[in-house]
């Protein structure tokens, strides 16, 4: 297991040992998704950063990559779930890890942040709740972001998982 530095008059982990165990997680995420892109023999440029508190995985550059992405993301989420796996397997710690291929998370955040404004206004004009279709989580934080920076309205994430809606309504 890694030693992070303490701060001796509280016992908490400074921010710069923090910021060394997501790069530490990036680096393990990049290493076991080379391994499986060599395995796969598909091509790939492997990105490492650290955003927002958490490492950010990014695969782009290869004719082969939709495939790791899949219908709707779903193999994409199920790739980062086992990156996240193999991350907590070699650190002991559970990692955030945030996976994107070729792009696809960033244009999806777009699509939804549109699909959130737009809707938190169509809320706000008629007055009534909308029920959107069921979300990953990922996709359902991106909504709620958008609907949060329109006055007025507000969402809540209902029922369970797969199915999982987010619903905009005017707020008080």
């Amino acid at each position: 297991m890694p030693k992070t530095a303490q701060d001796g008059a509280t016992g908490s982990v400074t921010a710069s040992s923090a910021e060394d165990q997501l790069v530490r997680e990036g680096d393990i995420a990049g290493d076991y998704l080379e391994r499986l892109l060599d395995l796969l023999d598909y091509d790939g440029d492997i990105d490492l950063d650290v955003e927002a508190g958490r490492a950010i995985v990014s695969i782009d550059g290869g004719d082969d990559l939709e495939k790791l992405v899949g219908e709707r993301g779903a193999v994409l989420e199920a790739l980062q779930e086992l990156t996240r796996l193999a991350v907590q397997q070699e650190s002991g710690n559970r990692s955030r890890l945030m996976l994107d291929i070729a792009g696809w998370r960033q244009s999806r955040r777009d699509e939804l942040t549109k699909l959130g404004t737009r809707t938190a206004k169509e809320v706000l004009e008629s007055g009534e709740s909308v029920r959107l279709r069921p979300m990953t989580p990922f996709e359902r934080k991106v909504v709620h972001d958008a609907v949060a920076r329109v006055k007025g309205v507000s969402s809540e994430s209902e029922g369970e998982e797969p199915r999982r809606q987010v619903v905009v309504f005017r707020s008080a």
